[in-house]
């Protein structure tokens, strides 16, 4: 994983050029677009492309993924669960990390501590796994669950900026 520099911006060991940008806003439009498709758009050989992108996802840069609609594929249950902790916060959130059914984890400030989102088969898990699992991590010491009514929407084509 790449790690904070000096000022606290991601260290990418210089592979954001403006090159790598495009590809990067290429695929974010289109993950299944060709390395020949990408090739034409930002100049380069398709050959360039395909080890460019090697490197990117090798780097923890990016990933290709595909990304589902959970209740489509048989989750029913989606929530955001705020955490208040007690001690060290990053000990709490890498135990939540460890959690399969646990999606995103993410350090914050304001009234939450950490913030998590996880995706359920039905209500049921959800409480066996807020009950038995993150209510039980030392240090967790409060939460409060915003179970999801519907998603307006989801986005992830924020490009390089």
């Amino acid at each position: 994983m790449i790690g904070p520099n000096a000022s606290g911006a991601p260290n990418t060991g210089g592979l954001l050029d403006p090159v790598n940008k495009a590809i990067i806003e290429q695929l974010q439009e289109d993950g299944r677009r060709t390395y020949g498709a990408i090739a034409e758009a930002v100049g380069l050989s398709e050959a360039a492309i395909r080890q460019r992108v090697q490197k990117l996802r090798d780097a923890g840069i990016m990933q290709i993924v595909a990304v589902t609609d959970p209740r489509q594929v048989g989750f029913r249950c989606e929530a955001m669960i705020g955490i208040r902790t007690e001690g060290d916060a990053r000990a709490v959130a890498e135990r939540l990390s460890a959690v399969d059914n646990i999606d995103y984890v993410v350090l914050c400030a304001g009234s939450f501590d950490i913030l998590v989102e996880l995706v359920t088969e039905d209500e049921e898990t959800l409480l066996d796994l807020l009950n038995g699992v993150v209510r039980q991590i030392p240090g967790v010491r409060h939460t409060e669950t915003f179970l999801y009514l519907q998603l307006a929407k989801q986005t992830y084509a924020w490009g390089t900026r």
